[in-house]
């Protein structure tokens, strides 16, 4: 898998517009990548919403685990995708079932699938594959 390039300012312009993310692939497990970042992103002022359908009595930071993208209660600016590249076709065929459509679709470092990144861009949708917000926020924000 090779490293995708991204300019800062296509970077810190998701990062600054983004208000509300969900978390597909979250966990409440305090070492796991995907909490580490949840955690991460609520302390930095965003409304995370952490996604998991195994996890329904859990929460992050006081964050409830919602079972799909479909129970988030608010439009969705970015999703924030924690799962194998094998299985984000899936979620991008549930990110184009929302309305409104989120206007970014984040995979994680590891995290690339690019049929599905084609068909999420040709629905309007940013992409960024290969990434994490957490080392991308105090780069370019912090």
């Amino acid at each position: 898998m090779s490293q995708l390039s991204y300019s800062d300012d296509f970077i810190r312009s998701i990062l600054t517009d983004t208000k509300t993310i969900a978390v597909v692939g979250a966990s409440p497990r305090t070492l796991r990548p995907s909490y580490g970042v949840s955690q991460f992103l609520i302390r930095q002022g965003y409304e995370v919403y952490p996604i998991n359908p195994g996890e329904p009595d859990e929460t992050i930071e006081g964050r409830a685990f919602l079972p799909s993208l479909a129970d988030v209660p608010v439009a969705i600016d970015m999703v924030d995708v924690f799962r194998r590249s094998e299985a984000v076709g899936g979620v991008v065929d549930e990110i184009l079932k929302l309305q409104p459509l989120p206007k970014v679709i984040w995979m994680q470092l590891g995290v690339r699938d690019d049929e599905a990144a084609a068909r999420a861009e040709a629905a309007g949708i940013k992409v960024v594959m290969d990434r994490c917000p957490k080392i991308e926020w105090p780069r370019l924000l912090g």
